[in-house]
């Protein structure tokens, strides 16, 4: 299977998913620990997290797929939403919470 299935067979078959540095119990950059805070911070208490670090072919992959240079990057029911600012800014607005329950 190549890394494009891949990450898309990933993010339609869990309904969060975060691909970020490191483990939520152990995130490996101040921008993924963010994420996994708001995402906590939302009820989401076990999302489906992917360690770019232990490949660097999803971890290139993931910025092909999403068209998205950075990492964290959250998607929901497979739909990509963004990395840590935009996670900030919807958490702030209540739109992520809204489409974490939708």
């Amino acid at each position: 299977m190549d890394i494009q299935a891949q990450i898309k067979e990933i993010v339609t078959s869990h309904p969060v998913v975060l691909f970020m540095k490191g483990s939520a119990k152990f995130p490996q950059c101040g921008f993924s620990g963010r994420a996994i805070q708001i995402l906590q911070a939302c009820g989401v208490t076990d999302p489906y997290t992917v360690n770019v670090l232990e490949d660097e072919g999803i971890r290139q992959g993931i910025k092909d797929f999403s068209n998205w240079p950075t990492i964290p990057q959250l998607y929901i029911k497979g739909e990509f939403i963004g990395g840590s600012d935009i996670m900030t800014e919807m958490y702030q607005s209540g739109e992520l919470q809204q489409a974490l329950k939708a």
